[in-house]
């Protein structure tokens, strides 16, 4: 039985090697299996969801990769920002998809969305971007297991920078543990002055039932805090049996949970300010005409 499926990629020399990983990086990868030694160097990046594709006659990229994407318009975007130059326009497809290409290092990459219609059959859908330029975020962060939070921190902080997010945007809360954190967050979120929060912590399982305690208040009172603000907040709380568990939950093997936490609070603002202009939409501007019309109703001053 077959356990696993790779597509290798051979660069020509450490500086396309080097290229290529900034380019899987950038587009939010997840990091998997990696190595260096003096024969070698590799470097696995996972997707949600992959395979191999066959196929026979016309509409298909001409690309050695292709992935699928939430938004192919924001990720050109955020290529553009990142310094990525030769890449072509997003344009609209025969197959129903938006997609463009881009060359990293001599690959041909290509990267598309299927359009709303041609992917859920022409059901109504929406489905926020992960552009958060101009967005405010405050990131609250448990001092207690520090050596796993900070990693969590740097994961985050990456995450809003590869959005657009500015420096001056981002501010940074420590707590004390991860039972401080709803309190802080709730805080921030009444203050008015952040389109979202991330929560950042780590419990690792004892021998009393502390563990199983602090983990529900915290999950319950962020869940809460979110909830009755209406501000987002993204959970990026680590809940482990082990301190292995939470290394490889911090950067390694599973990927950086702190990234994750910032994308998923990243969206959810935009899902939240899209759903916002559904609810109240803009009203028509008045025109000369209606403008004399309500001078002419006001009383006559005396």
């Amino acid at each position: 039985m077959i356990k696993n499926l790779r597509m290798l990629r051979l660069a020509k020399n450490k500086a396309e090697f080097q290229q290529l990983k900034e380019f899987f990086s950038a587009l939010g990868l997840h990091d998997g299996e990696h190595w260096e030694s003096r024969s070698n160097s590799g470097h696995v990046f996972l997707v949600q969801d992959g395979g191999v594709e066959i196929g026979l006659g016309d509409g298909f990229p001409e690309a050695d990769l292709v992935f699928e994407v939430n938004d192919a318009d924001g990720v050109h975007e955020l290529l553009k920002k990142k310094g990525w130059k030769k890449l072509t326009k997003p344009e609209d497809q025969p197959f129903g998809a938006r997609m463009f290409t881009v060359d990293v290092a001599g690959q041909s990459i290509a990267l598309y969305n299927y359009l709303p219609e041609k992917q859920h059959n022409s059901v109504k859908a929406r489905e926020a971007t992960l552009n958060a330029h101009g967005k405010k975020f405050a990131l609250v962060v448990s001092r207690f297991n520090s050596f796993i939070t900070e990693r969590l921190l740097d994961g985050a902080l990456l995450a809003l920078r590869h959005v657009g997010v500015a420096k001056n945007d981002m501010e940074v809360v420590r707590v004390p543990g991860a039972f401080e954190i709803p309190g802080a967050a709730r805080a921030l979120a009444e203050s008015g002055k952040y389109d979202g929060i991330i929560c950042l912590g780590c419990l690792l399982r004892g021998g009393t039932l502390h563990y199983e305690v602090i983990a529900n208040e915290v999950t319950r009172g962020v869940g809460q805090s979110m909830q009755e603000t209406g501000v987002p907040h993204g959970f990026g709380v680590l809940t482990c049996d082990t301190l292995e568990q939470a290394i490889d939950r911090a950067g390694l093997k599973s990927g950086n949970k702190g990234y994750e936490a910032a994308m998923a609070a990243v969206e959810m603002v935009n899902l939240k300010l899209s759903a916002d202009r559904a609810k109240s939409p803009a009203k028509p501007k008045s025109t000369a005409k209606d403008l004399m019309k309500t001078r002419a109703l006001r009383p006559a001053k005396r």
